[in-house]
């Protein structure tokens, strides 16, 4: 894998986080260098993404079918540019367990537009309507991370809006 990498992580890399990696890999332009990854907090390795995770991402033309949980492992902190999580508690949990990757490690919300920074809550066993709210509060914080990326590219690219997470 060339160039840097984000790594999105949630509870159990079911929902929130894969959504939030296929959305990064289709808006973050190829040129710009980044490849995206996701892992889960208590994830085991192998377990398909959530049916109505796959089902809000095909209503806007992206496929999870293949998407297969993936433990976080401490290899997969040392080898992202950015740690990128949905809630407060995992961004406290990340921040306990690695704190070498303090300096990486963003929550999602940050990205967001001004009064949407909250956490991004976990949708497994909701609605399809549940999902897809939930995919489009991902969607909009991850255009405003890819521009920020994009803005800052040559500088401090981890660094979050307004100097906070």
């Amino acid at each position: 894998m060339s160039g840097r990498v984000i790594l999105f992580v949630c509870a159990g890399n079911t929902c929130r986080s894969p959504m939030a990696e296929a959305l990064f890999r289709a808006r973050m332009p190829q040129a710009a260098g980044w490849s995206a990854e996701s892992a889960g907090l208590i994830a085991a390795d192998g377990a398909p993404a959530a049916p109505g995770a796959i089902a809000a991402m095909a209503e806007i033309g992206i496929d999870l079918e293949a998407h297969r949980s993936r433990a976080l492992t401490a290899a997969r902190i040392d080898r992202a540019a950015l740690v990128v999580v949905m809630t407060r508690g995992q961004q406290a949990e990340l921040g306990a367990r690695f704190p070498s990757a303090a300096a990486r490690l963003r929550r999602l919300g940050a990205f967001a537009p001004a009064g949407e920074g909250a956490d991004i809550a976990d949708p497994i066993g909701g609605s399809v309507f549940v999902y897809r709210r939930c995919r489009e509060r991902i969607e909009s914080a991850v255009s405003d991370l890819v521009l920020h990326l994009l803005e800052r590219e040559g500088g401090a690219a981890g660094a979050a809006p307004g100097g906070q997470a």
